[in-house]
């Protein structure tokens, strides 16, 4: 069993100063990316207006496909016509550790 996660540092649009119109922007993102079969949420960032981390979680029998779907992701996430992807982090977890 393999499980892999990661979290997006997003860039939100200038007119996200509100936390109600935060919502309105991450949760699409979030929906879009439960359409892959993953666990998502936004994990950070939750106080900022213009920002935000959106974590992801992929439990498979093989490596490469945690791989797969990760990439699947970030693809969906730079794709957002919204927001801009800063950063990600990734971790991948195998039947060693």
């Amino acid at each position: 069993m393999f499980t892999g996660t990661a979290v997006f540092d997003i860039l939100l649009p200038g007119d996200s100063r509100s936390l109600k119109a935060k919502r309105s922007y991450v949760r699409p993102i979030v929906a879009s990316l439960r359409r892959l079969e993953v666990s998502a949420a936004e994990v950070g960032a939750t106080d900022l207006h213009g920002r935000t981390e959106v974590g992801v979680a992929v439990v498979a029998g093989e490596h490469a496909h945690v791989q797969d779907v990760l990439d699947k992701c970030e693809k969906l996430v730079v794709g957002r016509p919204e927001a801009e992807l800063l950063s990600v982090r990734r971790r991948i977890f195998g039947p060693e550790e």
